[in-house]
């Protein structure tokens, strides 16, 4: 499997990388740090989106079903070398069944999650995984 993406920038404005049919802008300037996500953000946003993917993945083959999914995730940067060293997440599945193989949904995502054995090579991962009860 291939993935491509373009992106593009114009001197002091912000970027723009175009996937597919989306656009998704993000901040390249210091007047849009605080309202635009940097290319740190995004990276960890396509690691919480390789979570919910295989979410939807592992419920279908795990037969289980849930009405959301949420994961909010953290990461520590270092200085020298500017490396993100340490990601942090907490994944919360919101589900009316009584029970959901946590321990196998956590090793299927750690196993098959693309974006996760990539992000896992260059830096630790801690998380957890929960479940809420949905009446």
């Amino acid at each position: 499997m291939e993935y491509q993406v373009n992106a593009y920038s114009v001197s002091n404005k912000d970027a723009i990388i175009q996937v597919k049919q989306s656009n998704i802008v993000f901040g390249t300037t210091a007047s849009t740090a605080d309202t635009l996500p940097n290319p740190a953000e995004l990276y960890l946003g396509s690691f919480a989106a390789c979570m919910l993917k295989n979410v939807e993945r592992f419920s279908q083959m795990m037969k289980f079903s849930f009405t959301k999914a949420t994961v909010e995730v953290n990461a520590a940067r270092l200085k020298k070398p500017p490396i993100i060293d340490h990601v942090n997440y907490t994944l919360t599945i919101f589900s009316k069944e009584e029970k959901i193989n946590i321990a196998l949904l956590k090793k299927n995502i750690e196993k098959f999650g693309t974006i996760y054995n990539t992000v896992n090579l260059s830096c630790t991962i801690t998380g957890t995984i929960k479940t809420v009860k949905d009446v």
